[in-house]
């Protein structure tokens, strides 16, 4: 049976994606603009994890297998998977921040 917290990481999972192309997109604009490797090292990493974070929103909700097993996991994979998606959002909330400031 999904939980709440199998749900809230999926939810978790896609406000990364929103974070992350956020940070991509003022990455961009700065690397264009400056043409710095500091923001070219910043714009892969956004890159990276945007592919990961896009690979588990695949695999939490479209992959018939994955989610079978996720589904069927029990509550403890649900919170460990909250937790680990819960932590990088807020530190991609927290880089947001910090980028925008």
């Amino acid at each position: 049976m999904t939980t709440v917290w199998f749900e809230l990481a999926r939810l978790a999972v896609v406000v990364n994606v929103a974070l992350l192309a956020v940070l991509a997109f003022v990455w961009v604009r700065n690397y264009r603009s400056h043409g710095a490797q500091h923001t070219l090292g910043l714009l892969v990493f956004a890159g990276v994890l945007l592919a990961q974070n896009l690979l588990a929103l695949y695999l939490y909700t479209l992959h018939p297998d994955f989610h079978a097993w996720m589904y069927n996991s029990g509550s403890i994979a649900h919170q460990g998977t909250m937790a680990l998606n819960g932590l990088e959002t807020l530190a991609l909330a927290f880089l947001v921040w910090i980028t925008w400031k």
